[in-house]
């Protein structure tokens, strides 16, 4: 992962078409190693949450390219490469395994290089159906959270009240007011050196599971209500 990180914090120096085509060569073998590093992580992953077993590397990995049409940012190219490992790919809506490496501060993940599992962004069903979840057994929510030792519960991301439809002043009136469903844990450049790095973040990975599975569970009953 270290050709990675290295070549990440050159291109967030030189954030631009001529330096990125002057080194496309190097893009290509980094991208290369991106891909082996998401097989990895299918794979280790797989072992615990079978959800996840037969995705590929591109299911789960991102253009470097941003799409500047809308943003005030216009630097063509992202300094951040994320690896999404979720249950139908990366833009099933489905929560998951999220593994952020970034050479600088990142303000929307809230760190540099990260762990992530969980819930990003649900569409509106899907907030609701994790609400009711939570509402419904708020107990064992928590109890998945704690199991993830070393990752702690993301609440940036949410309403000064609470919800719709939602008594006030329940027991889990804090949970209820998230808008996404994220833990995350912070790791250092040297956690993520040598070539058992994937197998460390495996094993970060695999005790977030509980979460994770609780999440899915509310996330196919939104589904299938939607059917």
């Amino acid at each position: 992962m270290e050709e990675i990180i290295d070549f990440l914090r050159r291109l967030s120096e030189n954030n631009d078409r001529a330096w990125f085509d002057a080194h496309r060569a190097e893009w290509t073998y980094v991208r290369g190693q991106v891909a082996n590093l998401a097989a990895r992580l299918i794979d280790g992953i797989g072992s615990f949450d079978p959800a996840v077993r037969g995705l590929r590397p591109q299911d789960c990995t991102y253009r470097i390219a941003r799409d500047t049409r809308f943003s005030h940012d216009k630097t063509p190219y992202k300094n951040w490469i994320g690896v999404f490992v979720a249950p139908r790919g990366k833009k099933s809506g489905y929560a998951g395994y999220y593994l952020h490496l970034s050479p600088v501060e990142d303000t929307l993940i809230g760190g540099r290089h990260m762990l992530i599992s969980g819930l990003y962004c649900p569409e509106g069903a899907v907030l609701r159906s994790v609400r009711d979840e939570i509402f419904d057994n708020g107990a064992g929510f928590l109890d998945a959270v704690a199991a993830a030792r070393g990752f702690e519960l993301d609440r940036r991301n949410s309403l000064k009240r609470t919800p719709q439809g939602f008594p006030s002043g329940s027991e889990y009136d804090d949970l209820l007011r998230l808008k996404e469903f994220c833990i995350a844990r912070p790791v250092d450049e040297t956690f993520l050196s040598g070539d058992d790095a994937p197998d460390r973040i495996v094993e970060e990975f695999r005790r977030t599971h509980p979460f994770v599975d609780l999440l899915n569970r509310a996330v196919r009953y939104a589904y299938e209500e939607m059917m």
